[in-house]
């Protein structure tokens, strides 16, 4: 008896665009019920991959088969008629429609021939987010008034919404605390113990080890691996299948020693009532100082008080030995503050704007005369700064949407290294970003420390800030429950640390 085919086999898939061949004889098979990881990096053909499964790319060549049979996907429609759903991460949900409306969207339930609406729409759609551990959520509620965890939610009931056999995830955990992705997980689960296949990008590797059954590495718009096994395969394989680098050298030397300069930014006795208390910490010219801790354990917070987005309960900030006005951006901004946020896209990039107005918004000041602006100088300035932190492409001009995510992160540094920064706040610094630019992100961050920038961080990510800072705070429930350099901790003592630590110094 012959063996099944796989659910789906894309065989020698090419696709170029004007300058770039995008996909370069692409074999790629997904088995029913299975996980199957896609990795690479930003440029290494992902996005187009799976564009061309969705059916909003046409390949140049090559074939694809669904169930053994050759098919031709000629548009998005076509491939969710088949059982394909792909949900992208930059999710394409009508915010002024309900969550009801943005399920059925296209595909509204029929009755004797005729569209049935309200009731009947918005009890299936309750029926699907309770299958998702959400019923929490009203369908009839505006789909613009949820979180970002919420909408991807709302996402995978419209996937589901349709006789779906395979769903394409991309990068589903990038907006989830701990406890969403645990319940993404177990949606995961679920969908594939009921036999459908899961296409699965994610940066995070620890990710693929836990959710993944196979993996297929994707570089330079090549398929360098394809069907490893994912819980096995070591990491320093994986990222050098995707980076040719080895994982050892992700993360820049330290210093030999310690900065040993007055320190730049002093926090004392900061608290804001029911986020964190009493908070003191100090960082040098020259160091990077890490805040690790669990989501909810005040980080971000603190970042924001520091930065002075949000006004704190007591205590203060001071630069240079000058304390802040409390709450107020514009001060902190003047003593030489600087803040890349954790959603840069909300947060801090202008998205239909240039890069070079991106760097330079918050130095206008330099370019304007008289009430005008002088273009050229402002050009100069903004392609002096990017080409610093080697920015890609090398063309200020374009949009800023345009660029990856690792680049647009680049785009938020240029602004505050323009704006001359003395403290960089830096909060998840590399959400969103590939392996590979995730190291270039760590070298651009080390090198501005080591030319005197003080650097203030937070991540979810324990090894990221083990491998970074040169001394870290861990944080448990608003408070600082222990300080020490970086090379002293490992990822366990963090962990225990946060789970089970009292306050200590």
């Amino acid at each position: 008896m012959a063996p099944e085919p796989p659910l789906l086999s894309m065989s020698g898939i090419t696709k170029s665009f004007p300058g770039v061949r995008a996909l370069d004889g692409v074999d790629l098979d997904v088995q029913a019920g299975e996980v199957h990881c896609l990795l690479g990096q930003n440029g290494a053909g992902k996005s187009t991959l799976i564009k061309v499964l969705a059916g909003a790319h046409q390949p140049d060549t090559g074939t694809i088969r669904w169930r053994g049979e050759e098919v031709t996907l000629r548009s998005p429609i076509a491939a969710m008629r088949l059982g394909i759903a792909t949900i992208y991460q930059e999710l394409d949900l009508v915010e002024h429609l309900s969550v009801a409306e943005n399920v059925y969207l296209g595909h509204e339930p029929t009755a004797a021939g005729f569209v049935v609406r309200g009731r009947t729409a918005k009890a299936s759609t309750a029926a699907l987010l309770k299958r998702l551990g959400h019923a929490e959520i009203d369908p009839a509620r505006l789909v613009g008034e949820l979180s970002a965890a919420q909408q991807q939610i709302v996402s995978m009931a419209r996937a589901l919404s349709h006789d779906v056999r395979l769903i394409v995830m991309d990068e589903p955990s990038a907006a989830l605390d701990p406890d969403e992705v645990d319940n993404l997980f177990r949606i995961v689960g679920d969908l594939t113990a009921a036999g459908v296949a899961v296409v699965y990008i994610s940066h995070r590797l620890e990710e693929i080890r836990r959710i993944g059954d196979r993996v297929t590495v994707l570089k330079d718009g090549q398929a360098v691996a394809g069907g490893l096994p994912a819980k096995s395969t070591p990491t320093r394989e994986v990222v050098a299948l995707m980076t040719g680098r080895n994982v050892e050298y992700v993360f820049p030397d330290r210093p030999v020693s310690p900065p040993s300069a007055q320190p730049v930014l002093k926090v004392q006795g900061l608290s804001r009532q029911g986020e964190f208390e009493s908070l003191d910490l100090d960082v040098r010219p020259g160091e990077i100082v890490g805040l690790a801790g669990l989501v909810g354990s005040g980080r971000s917070e603190i970042l924001e008080t520091v930065y002075g987005a949000r006004k704190p309960t007591t205590g203060q900030v001071l630069v240079d030995g000058r304390a802040l006005k409390p709450g107020s951006v514009r001060a902190a901004v003047r003593a030489g503050l600087g803040l890349a946020p954790e959603e840069r896209k909300a947060q801090a990039l202008l998205m239909l704007e240039s890069v070079t107005r991106n760097v330079s918004v918050s130095s206008m000041s330099r370019f304007s005369r008289g009430g005008w602006i002088d273009r050229g100088a402002e050009l100069g300035a903004a392609r002096a700064a990017t080409r610093e932190l080697s920015l890609r492409p090398d063309n200020p001009s374009v949009p800023v949407r345009t660029l990856s995510g690792g680049n647009q992160q680049k785009a938020v540094l240029a602004r505050w290294l323009l704006r001359g920064c003395k403290v960089l706040l830096l909060d998840e610094p590399t959400r969103g970003v590939d392996v590979g630019a995730r190291a270039e992100l760590y070298a651009v961050i080390r090198r501005l420390a080591d030319e005197g920038l003080a650097v203030l961080l937070v991540s979810s990510e324990v090894p990221e800030v083990l491998g970074l800072a040169d001394r870290v705070l861990v944080l448990r429930e608003g408070r600082v429950v222990h300080t020490a350099p970086a090379r002293e901790l490992d990822e366990h003592r963090v962990l225990d640390l946060v789970m089970e630590g009292s306050p200590a110094s």
